[in-house]
C-alpha cells in the first residue's frame, strides 16, 4: 500500500512554498505560479506560512535549489516547526530524496500535490481507478525514499523472490503488476462508457471545458436545473456529469468534465483518457474563463494548448467569459507614463482587444449573480440548432 502522504483530517498542518526563477521567466509570472500553488495546497487543507523563491541560471541537479537557500529554508522550517516543503516544480527522486535529508520535513512537489488532490476528491470507482493508475505510474521511478513499504502478499502459493532479491526490485514488481491491473480494469470501465456514448445516439454533445475553479459547474447547474458540486476549490469536479438539457425546442446533452491546469501531469492526462473522451466526442465547446482572473489570457492559452494535446483542437467553440460581477480594475492616472497593464483596462476595453474579432462566438456573463444568462443561452441554442439542422435536414419544420 502507498504510504499517505498527508492527513487530510489536519487542516492545522502548515506549509512552505518554493519556487525557481529561471533566466528567461518573468517574475511576475513565477509569482502567479505561486499563488496557484497555495491555492493548491489550501484546496488539500494545508496552510501556507511563507514562500520562498530563488533566481537560478537553471535548477541545481542535487537540490533544486542553491545551498545558500536551502540553509536559509532549513532554518525556518526548524524554527516554525514547519509540517511540509512544497516546490512548484516536479522534482526528480534523488533531489527529493537529498531535500528530505537535509530539511527532514515531507517534501511535495507540484504534480505529487495534485495527484493528492484529486485522491481526495475522486468520489467513484472510475475515479478513483483513473488516480490510483496516475499515481503508481508516477510511483514507480520514484519508489526509493518516496514511498515506503507497499503490500508484500502476492497471489497465489507464491513468495516473495529468491534470495539475493533487492527489496527494491519486488517493489517494482508489485507496483509494475498493480498498475496492470489497474490498466485492465479501466479499459473496462472504457467499454461501458464507449458503450453509453454510444447509446445516446446522434444528439448533439456539448462540452463543459476550461482552466479549473472558473465557473463550469455553476454554468452546468444553471442551464440544466442539475446540483452538480460546485464550490471555490481546485478540481472539485473529477467525474464527468452528463445531463440533457433544452433550450427553447432544441435538446442536447451536456457535460461537465475536470478542470485544466498548468504543468497537469501527463499520469492524469493518460489515466483520465475516459474522461476526457467526454470534451474529443463533442461537437461543440463552451470554454469558460474567469475573466476577473488578472491572468486569464494565460488561463485560455493553456487550455487551448491542452485540447491541442488531447485532439480536439479543432472543435467549434463558444467563449464564455465568466464572473463579470467580480471584474476589477485601476484606471490610470492621466499624468501616468507607464506601460499599460491589465490592471488598467476596463472590462470594456478588454472586450475591444483580441475578443472582438470572435464575432458572435463570445459572451460575457456572471453564472453565480445570472448577469447575461439569456444572451449565452441564445448564442448556445443558435450554435446547436445551427448543427442540429445539418444533422436532421428532414425535421426543419420544428424551426
Amino acid at each position: 500500500m502507498k504510504e499517505k502522504l498527508l492527513s487530510t483530517a489536519r487542516p492545522e498542518l502548515t506549509c512552505v512554498l518554493i519556487g525557481v526563477i529561471l533566466k528567461l521567466q518573468e517574475e511576475d509570472q513565477a509569482k502567479e505560479f505561486l499563488e496557484e500553488l497555495q491555492f493548491l495546497a489550501s484546496t488539500y487543507n494545508l496552510t501556507t506560512v511563507k514562500i520562498f523563491t530563488q533566481k537560478l541560471e537553471k535548477p541545481d541537479k542535487s537540490t533544486f535549489i542553491g545551498k545558500g537557500k536551502l540553509e536559509e529554508i532549513h532554518k525556518y522550517v526548524k524554527e516554525r516547526n514547519v509540517d511540509v516543503v512544497i516546490f512548484d516544480d516536479e522534482l526528480s527522486p534523488s533531489q527529493q530524496r537529498n531535500l528530505e535529508k537535509v530539511l527532514g520535513k515531507k517534501i511535495l512537489d507540484r504534480t505529487t500535490l495534485i495527484l493528492e488532490i484529486f485522491e481526495q476528491r475522486a468520489q467513484t470507482a472510475h475515479a478513483k481507478t483513473q488516480v490510483q493508475l496516475a499515481q503508481y505510474q508516477y510511483m514507480l521511478p520514484r519508489l526509493t525514499g518516496m514511498w515506503t513499504h507497499l503490500e508484500r502478499q502476492r497471489g497465489g502459493t507464491g513468495t516473495r523472490g529468491g534470495a539475493g532479491e533487492k527489496e527494491i526490485e519486488t517493489d517494482r514488481r508489485i507496483v509494475r503488476d498493480k498498475i496492470a491491473l489497474l490498466k485492465e480494469r479501466l479499459r473496462e470501465i472504457d467499454k461501458q462508457m464507449a458503450t453509453q456514448r454510444k447509446s445516446r445516439g446522434e444528439m448533439i454533445r456539448v462540452a463543459l471545458v476550461g482552466y479549473t475553479n472558473v465557473g463550469k459547474s455553476t454554468i452546468m447547474n444553471m442551464l440544466s436545473k442539475s446540483e452538480v458540486l460546485a464550490e471555490n476549490k481546485l478540481f472539485a469536479t473529477l467525474d464527468t456529469t452528463v445531463r440533457k438539457v433544452t433550450i427553447d425546442n432544441i435538446f442536447f446533452l451536456l457535460s461537465d468534465t475536470v478542470g485544466f491546469i498548468r504543468k497537469l501531469p501527463t499520469q492524469l492526462v493518460e489515466s483520465f483518457k475516459s474522461t476526457l473522451d467526454e470534451v474529443r466526442e463533442a461537437d461543440i465547446l463552451v470554454h469558460v474563463v474567469d475573466v476577473s482572473h488578472k491572468n486569464f489570457e494565460d488561463h485560455v492559452n493553456v487550455v487551448n494548448q491542452t485540447l491541442h494535446d488531447i485532439g480536439a483542437g479543432d472543435k467549434q467553440v463558444l467563449m464564455v467569459f465568466n464572473k463579470i460581477d467580480a471584474f476589477t480594475y485601476i484606471p490610470k492616472e492621466d499624468d501616468d507614463l507607464t506601460p499599460t497593464t491589465r490592471e488598467n483596462l476596463s472590462l470594456e476595453e478588454i472586450k475591444k482587444t483580441w475578443m472582438r474579432h470572435m464575432n458572435k462566438n463570445c459572451v460575457f456573463i456572471s453564472a453565480g449573480k445570472k448577469h447575461n444568462v439569456d444572451e449565452f443561452k441564445k448564442l448556445l441554442y443558435n450554435m446547436v440548432k445551427e448543427m442540429h439542422v445539418k444533422r436532421y435536414p428532414y425535421n426543419n419544420l420544428l424551426y
